[in-house]
């Protein structure tokens, strides 16, 4: 929705919400639903108003608790009622500095200036440990802003008893547990002050009249900022920028002024403009963003424009070049496929009002900025959060290596008559194992990024990743794929949990055994009234079990999703074969898997048959149960790839 898109209005938004809303939700049925709570140390409700719009516009349909005014610490250290029955998937603290109950004095020595600090401080990190403790969710927490005067002018960040100063500090021990704590994330209101101009964001009026912590006319900016961090996190990045070159990514056409003729460089200011920006997009590709070339152009003149000695982007950074004739509508459409990708996952970038019409009109999901003149090229791609970092996996640092890499494996398979020669000819070693702490947060990123090889869908975050691997109840395990061409990383995560036959009709509905009633049990984007789950936010391991493991004869398999990157190479075939050995060292002979359908998985709606399962039965909302006896002479169904285990001894050491 063109409304919502940065560079955005804010006052429409405010004064429109409710038409917004009824927009966003007749626009689409398939959204993600999580239960968020808004713990406030000042008013939330019209920044509720607001997030909910944005997180429409992501497909996550919010559930909101909010808590009373200023009643952020005691829900949570109080034990608060409703807050527990609530079971949220998500917990922001909006607090600020106007919460900071103790400043420092002029007067105070600096001992005293680190008491107050250290007090200060010592109530947030209380409140943040028991979140973890009880709820087991991501949490995001506001930074501070700056005071909005400054009583010792210039000098305010330099003494310690200033407040600026005192904030500073108060920030640092902020980031130095979110990078020691996993799912804990700031909200960097700092910046977002800074941005939008601390004397408009500080308006005291806003405070005393209504206990506002920020103006009512950043609320858009403030919520927006926040939407992208909580579609991160529940997996709804963007994952590759689409780039136009004339014009984008240099000054001048390429084919008319030749390369040598471009404006990109030190030499004139919109040279350094253009430079500037190649700078910033080859970046992306350190946080795991896929960069594509999608240009009206000779093939020949993209690849000498992009060879420029004053440019900083250059071929090899690019996963894929379409410099064509052909429409760029279509031209999107084929790199989403070639990548394996969907469009709604792709962002493109062109300085043609026209051309990005048309792309988004004929290419549904793909986000088309507007990106305005050279000089702002930046700053709206960069406002947008199309690819906000709420964790970074080496993995992502590599991912547009695997993907050239895949673009290898393809000119490899065309000399090939044979597909499982071609298969051999990979060299394929797979590392199949349970659940290490080291891949703890590549797995829980997993869950909530694979949409289209996910049967499913369900979410977790990393601490629920945590307590499955710690759990006996469960068999976890991950797969990591490698070959001649390259490390492909961590490309395929399962979760079955031991049980009894009877469990079936639990899982038939979407729920999980033993899961607390409103405990996340929420669909995805399965068929209307199916009650399939495609999200679990059910804390693991919480006793889910109805039957202790010695009791479990049948293994129920919550989670079985795969990378599309490495499709059809037998890497299922491979975790079948370790699902298998897993249940046959527990004595489990049974195995049961449920397909719940979504807009996006129907590529795996038979996955099961092919696997050698039985289908039991099939709902009239398209969920389907699997069933499959372990032969006493099973055999293996991978025969391409070479696999590395490790001991039951090795494997503890790895959890530690």
């Amino acid at each position: 929705m063109r409304e919502l898109e940065y560079p955005f209005d804010g006052e429409l938004i405010l004064k429109k919400s409710k038409k917004l809303k009824r927009a966003l939700l007749e626009e689409r049925s398939d959204f993600l639903e999580k239960r968020i709570a808004v713990l406030g140390g000042s008013t939330t409700h019209d920044i509720i108003r607001i997030l909910e719009l944005f997180l429409l516009e992501q497909g996550i349909r919010p559930v909101f608790y909010e808590s009373e005014y200023a009643q952020y610490w005691q829900d949570v250290m109080f034990d608060n009622p409703e807050l527990r029955s609530f079971a949220p998937d998500l917990i922001f603290i909006h607090t600020s500095n106007r919460n900071i109950t103790a400043w420092p004095s002029v007067s105070d020595s600096a001992q005293r200036v680190e008491e107050l600090l250290s007090e200060q401080y010592g109530r947030f990190q209380a409140m943040w440990d028991k979140i973890a403790e009880v709820y087991r969710c991501p949490v995001i927490q506001n930074n501070f802003e700056y005071p909005f005067f400054r009583l010792l002018g210039n000098q305010e960040g330099v003494c310690p008893q200033g407040r600026i100063a005192f904030v500073n500090r108060f920030n640092e021990k902020f980031y130095q547990y979110a990078r020691e704590h996993g799912n804990f994330y700031i909200h960097d209101i700092h910046y977002l002050s800074a941005a939008y101009g601390l004397d408009r964001w500080a308006d005291p009026l806003y405070w005393h009249m209504y206990k506002y912590a920020c103006c009512m006319q950043a609320i858009p900016v403030f919520s927006h900022n926040l939407a992208n961090i909580i579609k991160s996190v529940f997996g709804r990045n963007k994952k590759a920028l689409v780039l136009d070159l004339d014009n984008t990514l240099w000054g001048g056409v390429v084919g008319d002024d030749g390369p040598e003729n471009l404006e990109i460089g030190q030499e004139t200011p919109m040279g350094q403009v253009y430079s500037e920006f190649q700078s910033y997009v080859k970046a992306q590709k350190e946080i795991g963003v896929m960069l594509a070339v999608n240009s009206k152009n000779e093939h020949e003149n993209a690849i000498a424009g992009l060879n420029h000695p004053e440019g900083v982007i250059k071929p090899e950074d690019f996963v894929l070049i379409k410099a064509n004739w052909e429409p760029k509508s279509e031209n999107t459409g084929a790199i989403a496929r070639e990548l394996n990708i969907l469009p709604d996952s792709l962002v493109f970038v062109d300085d043609n009002p026209a051309e990005r019409e048309i792309v988004s009109a004929q290419t549904a999901g793909t986000a088309v900025p507007e990106i305005g003149t050279p000089e702002q090229y930046i700053r709206v791609l960069d406002h947008s959060g199309f690819f906000e970092v709420t964790s970074l996996s080496e993995d992502d640092r590599k991912r547009s290596e695997m993907y050239q890499a895949n673009m290898a494996r393809k000119v490899q398979q065309e000399r090939f008559a044979d597909y499982r020669e071609y298969l051999l000819s990979l060299e394929m070693q797979g590392t199949i194992r349970s659940f290490e702490a080291v891949y703890m947060a590549r797995i829980a990123q997993l869950t909530n990024k694979s949409n289209q090889f996910n049967l499913t869908t369900r979410r977790f975050t990393q601490a629920q990743i945590e307590s499955f691997a710690a759990d006996e109840t469960y068999i976890t395990r991950y797969g990591k794929l490698a070959d001649r061409f390259g490390d492909n990383g961590v490309v395929s995560v399962v979760i079955g949990r031991k049980g009894t036959m009877a469990d079936t009709d639990i899982y038939r509905r979407g729920e999980t055994p033993g899961a607390a009633a409103g405990s996340g049990m929420t669909a995805d984007s399965a068929a209307a009234g199916s009650g399939a789950a495609a999200d679990s936010t059910a804390a693991a391991g919480s006793g889910a079990a109805a039957d202790s493991t010695a009791t479990a004869d049948v293994l129920h398999l919550e989670l079985w999703l795969m990378s599309c990157r490495v499709l059809k190479r037998d890497m299922e075939a491979a975790m079948m074969d370790s699902v298998v050995e897993a249940c046959l060292d527990c004595g489990i002979k049974t195995i049961m898997g449920y397909y719940y359908p979504t807009a996006k998985n129907a590529m795996v709606k038979a996955f099961y048959q092919t696997m050698g399962f039985e289908k039991t039965e099939e709902t009239d909302t398209g969920v389907t149960v699997w069933r499959y006896e372990i032969p006493a002479d099973y055999e293996k169904k991978n025969t391409v790839i070479r696999v590395k285990r490790t001991s039951k001894a090795q494997q503890q050491r790895l959890l530690r």
